[in-house]
């Protein structure tokens, strides 16, 4: 069983660590110092530089500990994994030059090799990651062909159940094999995807007695939650890992966080990443030099389309339209005119249809491109949209589209943006209203800066030629 074998595994995994920080350390000594590719060698010993090994294994397996390093990887991501190398090893960069820095007097101290600690830095962390991610493939290996496996039983049936069973058959990977499930509400030998119903949960406490398990999964319905506090008292009186999978998934369909209030767990229905001020202080950071940069590049054919506007149509350069964004505060969105000058009464409640008589000769073309869009980079520096996010509605829909589709006010949780994960993935224009909130919602709980970048790169390849634009 894998309880037998995981504290060998982990006291493998930390001396592999070690050997691993203690070549990287060695390697980057003799790059630096050694080889000659960098000038001249260092003016301590060898024996020093490599003495220091003593103290800098046990304070990078420290490091590695306190930024989780040394957890299992079934499920853990590739990319948690390599922030958390990088993180690790940053503080270790920063133990290092305080070090160096409080004992420059020491002769030792002052004359150790800088180049050195840069190179162990990058070494470590490319050494570190491949060495992980070996171990990952390897283990994945073994698991998909039925080694080292996991076993786990299901303590009530309900769709969080068949939910946690479709995942482990998918990711084989992960190493998980369900033993079965306890029931009260369903037949002995009812199954789902070959995992069978093998008894009720009074049966629970005879098969933990078995001592066969290594985990238990608590997967009740939530009418059953009473059972809650026997059920975990029982698992956790004969030692066995306990996890709870709340029955939640129709009722807060999202991907809720919990935080702690002096003791007691608060659970917030949705995570904003954006709701951080780091978070959103990087990406205004980002808005404004983008919207500058923007500004300057487009500057030539926002002029030549002014230009254009102005020839072949009467009236104004610019159309403002009032938009609904950040908490539900309306703004003035801009764009070049792309229409005849028209009743604002009739405006405000007509879609643009295709062919539509209103649009002009010129408008179709900066339409298709999108490059009437291009004044919304002052809405950006002005504050009231971003470079990406959910694009803003009018008033007039957004009191519709409110009743009509579940969790669309969520959107005016960010900022609007001048393109978005809809737009990107061709739901723009005349498209599904619903289909563009799901992607706008993803956007919304998952953002991160490079997932604006990939937004942003995309938009050049296939965002600006709307088809979909009349």
């Amino acid at each position: 069983m894998i309880k037998d074998n995981q504290s060998r595994l982990n006291r493998l995994h930390v001396l592999l660590d070690a050997l691993v920080i203690a070549a990287a350390y060695i390697f980057s000594w003799f790059v630096t110092l050694q080889s000659g590719w960098f000038g001249t060698g260092g003016v301590l010993p060898t024996r020093f530089y490599l003495g220091a090994l003593i103290i800098i294994v046990p304070v990078y397996l420290l490091l590695y500990m306190i930024f989780h390093l040394f957890t299992p990887k079934r499920v853990q991501g590739r990319r948690q994994e390599f922030a958390n190398i990088c993180k690790a090893n940053v503080i270790g960069l920063f133990l290092f030059a305080t070090v160096l820095y409080l004992g420059r007097k020491n002769p030792y101290l002052y004359e150790f090799s800088i180049r050195l600690v840069a190179a162990f830095f990058v070494t470590n962390i490319a050494a570190e990651t491949l060495e992980r991610n070996v171990i990952r493939q390897m283990l994945r290996t073994m698991r998909s062909k039925g080694y080292n496996q996991k076993h786990v039983l299901l303590v009530g049936y309900s769709r969080t159940a068949e939910s946690y069973i479709d995942r482990v058959l998918t990711n084989p990977e992960w190493g998980y094999q369900v033993r079965g499930i306890l029931d009260d509400h369903r037949e002995w030998g009812k199954e789902y995807h070959g995992i069978k119903v093998i008894g009720k949960l009074t049966d629970l406490k005879t098969i933990l007695d078995l001592n066969v398990l290594d985990e238990i999964a608590i997967t009740l319905s939530i009418g059953e939650y009473g059972m809650l506090e026997h059920l975990v008292a029982e698992c956790e009186k004969s030692g066995v890992h306990t996890k709870f999978i709340p029955d939640y998934n129709n009722i807060i369909p999202t991907k809720p966080y919990t935080e702690d209030l002096q003791g007691l767990p608060v659970i917030n229905i949705r995570r904003v990443p954006l709701n951080d001020l780091m978070n959103a202080t990087i990406k205004r950071c980002v808005d404004i030099f983008g919207a500058v940069v923007a500004v300057i590049l487009f500057s030539p054919i926002m002029l030549i389309t002014a230009l254009l506007i102005k020839l072949t149509s009467r009236g104004p350069l610019i159309y403002c339209q009032d938009r609904v964004g950040l908490h539900n505060r309306p703004f003035k969105m801009y764009k070049f005119r792309s229409m005849e000058v028209q009743d604002p009464n009739q405006e405000k409640v007509e879609w643009t249809t295709p062919h539509d008589p209103r649009v002009t000769l010129i408008g179709r073309v900066i339409r298709k491109t999108s490059i009437d869009e291009m004044p919304q980079l002052f809405n950006v520096l002005m504050g009231d949209m971003s470079l990406v996010g959910p694009r803003p509605e009018r008033p007039l829909f957004v009191e519709r589209f409110k009743e009509e589709i579940p969790r669309y006010m969520i959107k005016h949780q960010v900022r609007p943006g001048m393109t978005g994960w809809a737009q990107v993935n061709g739901y723009r224009g005349d498209t599904s209203i619903t289909k563009r909130i799901e992607h706008d919602l993803y956007y919304i709980e998952n953002w991160t800066l490079g997932l604006d970048f990939k937004i942003l790169f995309l938009t050049f390849f296939k965002g600006f030629i709307n088809k979909n634009a009349y």
